[in-house]
């Protein structure tokens, strides 16, 4: 017997996406689950602040304002929502799930939760630490009645692998159709990326700003062998084609073999279909069994950070800027304490007879950071106030600096997964250990696929790698990835050959010295390269211009390389 297709649908990709999508995804269309991915990184560490504040928090509380508003909606359309926002404190939002729902005159809904990813007593130093889960935890809520489930770290995937688990009833081991799901919700997980926001090409095909107004979240059709369609509901703004799904797979992702708890995901065998407007089909994708460890994100409070942006317009540009930095080291170095960390970034954003100020000016930005609140607040704002009338012509800044601020650090650690509890609270209050799989299998690279055939020589014309490939990038703690794919054989014949290690480092300096690993998908056209350490202690610790490297990959884009005129 043939079980119908599960129809699952996201209407979160981080925590302050839209607040409306929840309302959006369960009003335009069918749908049999809806989940919400609000957490990252950076996620984590602002809620182990809430926290800190109040022991009763931790989770994220748009989700109640949005249930608020929708839950009598999805119990009326028989909806089933699975959502990561419980945090640091699943526990916490389920019962205030519970309370709302009793307040709405919703008594009978089901609602459970998912706990034993906080770790934070085996790594005392650390505010936050969290083991990423499977979808097991998810199935095991969902096969006992549960409306509603919430849970803490889970991956984004899990999101996806868990309902599909429970409405087909896949065994632990069912690693192809486990794959297939984990794809599936990787495309998932980050909302309108999916379907056509932060994309490459957006402006090609008449695809300008009207088009992506306001895109559509998107929504998964999961089969019972694991193959998907990812399209997103009728007449909702964005599109979906094999473009945005690629560069979606793509983002924060490393090697062929994207490994996780349920299942280790091979992308190297991931087959695309534009199966008809708005719907790709997701085929071939095997799994193989997942590590025998356990992730672990850890948050820990690194010190105090501060910055001021000087402002310099008009003419001698460089001399006003050294100007400003010679002025500021020495009131640094006389200073009763220098901050542990002085980092200055010059960005030319002036242009020569320029018709504004503003683009007639660039901007000098200077960030501080030590472990000393004082060191970086009054060391620094008394240095910067003081040139005020005393530093180069035209001297202002962009805003006064003010006190310091606390930021923080994230590394990863990893356990063996037989040591973290996996616990499904069900909707009667029973706790259920879900036991993990007994297969596993150590991670390690797979064999490179052989290279195309390299293009015949030609003419070539200087120009954008962007002009025929497209990037996404982001970032992996202080690590980013930068995922290239092209949409010919053609092109993936140059661009498998061109887009060496040795070439990236030359189009993006700032990588010269970092060690740099580079990862075929051939059945993708793409390349996939992690970028080692680029983003320093990760975003939370806002080392960089931009600390999740999302421009990374526009950057590259844009930079210029001898491109065969054929594929011009």
């Amino acid at each position: 017997m043939t079980v119908r297709p599960l129809r699952i649908g996201n209407a979160s990709g981080f925590y302050g996406d839209r607040f409306d999508a929840m309302r959006e995804m369960l009003t335009g269309g069918p749908l049999d689950v809806l989940t919400g991915d609000y957490l990252a990184e950076l996620t984590l560490l602002i809620l182990g602040r809430d926290r800190l504040k109040d022991p009763s928090r931790g989770y994220a509380k748009t989700f109640l304002r949005q249930l608020e508003e929708c839950l009598g909606l999805a119990q009326e359309r028989g909806v089933r929502i699975v959502a990561n926002a419980g945090g640091l404190n699943p526990a916490g939002l389920a019962g205030a799930v519970r309370e709302l729902a009793d307040r709405l005159g919703l008594g009978g809904l089901r609602i459970a939760h998912v706990e034993g990813d906080d770790l934070g007593a085996r790594f005392p130093g650390a505010l936050t630490a969290n083991a990423y889960l499977g979808g097991a935890g998810i199935a095991a809520c969902l096969d006992a009645g549960a409306d509603i489930v919430v849970t803490g770290r889970v991956t984004d995937a899990a999101l996806v692998t868990g309902p599909a688990a429970a409405h087909f009833g896949w065994a632990p081991d069912a690693y192809d159709r486990l794959a297939g799901a984990v794809v599936a919700g990787h495309v998932l997980e980050c909302g309108s990326q999916a379907t056509g926001g932060n994309y490459a090409f957006f402006a090609e095909h008449g695809r300008g700003p009207d088009a992506l107004r306001h895109p559509g979240y998107p929504l998964a059709e999961i089969h019972e062998d694991g193959s998907s369609v990812i399209t997103k509901h009728d007449g909702t703004g964005g599109f979906v084609d094999v473009g945005t799904v690629t560069a979606q797979l793509l983002y924060e992702t490393q090697g062929a073999r994207y490994a996780g708890p349920d299942v280790t995901a091979r992308l190297d065998t991931v087959v695309l279909t534009q199966e008809g407007p708005d719907r790709v089909r997701i085929d071939g994708v095997r799994g193989e069994a997942p590590p025998p460890t356990l992730k672990v994100g850890l948050n820990r409070l690194g010190g105090f950070r501060n910055e001021v942006v000087f402002v310099l317009t008009g003419l001698d540009i460089e001399a006003k800027a050294a100007l400003a930095r010679a002025q500021i080291e020495d009131a640094l170095d006389r200073a009763k304490s220098r901050p542990a960390d002085v980092r200055w970034e010059l960005a030319r954003t002036d242009r020569a007879d320029a018709p504004t100020e503003e683009s007639a000016s660039a901007l000098l930005r200077l960030v501080v950071r030590d472990t000393d609140a004082d060191t970086v607040g009054r060391t620094l704002s008394g240095a910067a106030i003081e040139l005020a009338l005393a530093s180069y012509p035209g001297f202002h800044v962009t805003a006064p600096p003010g006190k310091g601020s606390p930021y923080g650090v994230f590394e990863a650690a990893y356990v063996e997964r037989g040591t973290v509890e996996h616990v499904a609270v069900l909707p009667d209050g029973e706790r259920r250990a879900v036991a993990h799989g007994a297969d596993t299998r150590v991670l390690e690279d797979p064999h490179p696929a052989p290279l195309p055939p390299p293009l015949p020589p030609g003419p070539t014309r200087r120009a954008p790698l962007g002009l025929i490939a497209g990037a996404r990038s982001g970032d992996k703690g202080g690590d980013a990835n930068v995922g290239v794919w092209v949409r010919s054989d053609d092109a993936w014949r140059w661009l498998a050959h061109e887009l060496t290690v040795e070439r990236l480092r030359e189009l993006l300096p700032e990588a010269a010295h970092l060690r740099v690993a580079r990862h075929d998908l051939p059945n993708l056209r793409a390349l996939n390269f992690v970028v080692e350490g680029l983003l320093g202690e990760g975003v939370a610790a806002q080392a960089r211009f931009d600390p999740q490297a999302k421009g990374l990959g526009e950057w590259l884009r844009a930079r210029h390389l001898d491109i065969p005129e054929v594929l011009l």
